[in-house]
């Protein structure tokens, strides 16, 4: 091929390659700046619905700023519960005992011994120190007097952890629920009910004191070790969980019947024409009067309820069906209208007469033929 040949070829396909080059690149350049023009005009329109205020429209001032802000804060702090309190009467309430259930196998046993681990470690970490009656009747004093400040540290520790337990649950019966594609028997509402609760003993306590740096550290400690500890226990037997927070209920039910008790004693001066938070009388639906005594009698009631929930799901098995469902108490009756006694209900009707729970076969003769999710 000779030269004036190849130079003749290379300047053919240079003009070609320069061609098809600008042929390509046209349409990629218009998609890009369609595009950006594209993104530009979403922009501009979303731009309406955003917090930023459109230009030309009146500014708000800072006090109407405020005031609306204000606004939206209390619509929060006081709209409708998702799961409503049931009312209590003072009578119920003036029932509650302290009871303890004895152990019956191996797994009650372990527990025991888990609560009676944690109890130690609770009673150090918030210094509570309750004195003892000696023979004649008096007190045995103590270094360490429960003043109403150190209840509250205790109350605020016991309720930040006690929150845990009815949302782990919940959440791993929600998860099995959707693996197995089945329904739960209304096990999950009740356990996250039983969080929620806690949740607002929490928040109510909260009105009274404000933790320091130091009881943040041990909350934030406690919920890890615990979250984690009960979220490997409930896999491996939800039915010792289940006895685990009855057990940690029974001491919840001591813990508060000795703070009424010294209350009473007139030891805590300050409590005693002390009015109860706005919040609490919402949610236990208190009167106008409502006091700090009256809390500690609702909270009581409350831990109460747990501690017969728990127990008696420790006594079903994972597939029966949860017996809560109901709003009031009473007897039932069989169809027959014989009376087949006291059934489990959401009120304290039941955990009056049945305060360390209800056995396999009584609870389920209430729950037989009731669909649940």
């Amino acid at each position: 091929m000779s030269l004036c040949t190849s130079a003749t070829l290379q300047t053919t396909g240079l003009t070609a390659f320069k061609a098809i080059s600008s042929t390509c690149a046209r349409p990629v350049i218009l998609s890009t700046a369609h595009l950006l023009a594209q993104r530009h005009a979403h922009k501009t329109a979303a731009r309406q619905f955003s917090t930023t205020r459109v230009s030309g429209s009146p500014a708000l001032t800072k006090g109407q700023e405020k005031v609306l802000t204000q606004e939206q804060i209390r619509e929060i702090k006081f709209k409708e519960e998702s799961w409503p309190h049931p009312v209590y009467t003072p009578e119920q309430m003036s029932a509650i005992k302290i009871a303890h259930r004895s152990c019956k196998d191996w797994s009650d046993w372990v527990a025991l011994a888990a609560v009676r681990l944690m109890r130690t470690s609770y009673d150090l970490a918030t210094g509570y120190r309750h004195p003892k009656k000696l023979p004649n009747g008096e007190e045995k004093p103590v270094l360490f007097k429960m003043t109403p400040e150190r209840w509250l540290a205790r109350f605020i520790f016991l309720e930040s952890v006690a929150g845990v337990f009815g949302m782990v649950g919940g959440a791993i019966r929600h998860l099995h629920s959707l693996r197995r594609l089945r329904r739960d028997n209304g096990w999950i509402e009740s356990l996250l009910e039983e969080a929620y609760n806690e949740r607002m003993h929490l928040l109510t306590f909260l009105k009274l004191r404000t933790p320091g740096l130091f009881m943040r550290t041990m909350i934030l400690g406690a919920q890890g070790v615990v979250y984690n500890g009960f979220f490997l226990a409930y896999l491996i037997s939800p039915k010792t969980c289940h006895r685990f927070v009855g057990y940690l209920e029974e001491e919840a039910v001591i813990t508060y019947t000795r703070a009424i008790e010294d209350l009473e004693a007139g030891k805590l001066k300050e409590w005693e024409t002390l009015a109860a938070p706005e919040i609490a009388k919402k949610y236990w639906k208190m009167g106008d009067n409502a006091t700090m005594k009256d809390l500690l009698y609702y909270i009581r009631a409350d831990e109460a309820k747990h501690r017969e929930v728990n127990h008696t799901l420790a006594n079903l098995h994972q597939d029966d069906f949860n017996p809560y469902k109901e709003i009031e108490g009473g007897v039932a009756a069989t169809s027959n209208g014989q009376g087949m006694g006291v059934r489990p209900t959401k009120d304290l009707g039941s955990c009056v007469t049945n305060p360390l729970g209800f056995e396999r076969e009584h609870a389920l003769k209430h729950a037989q033929g009731v669909i649940h999710a």
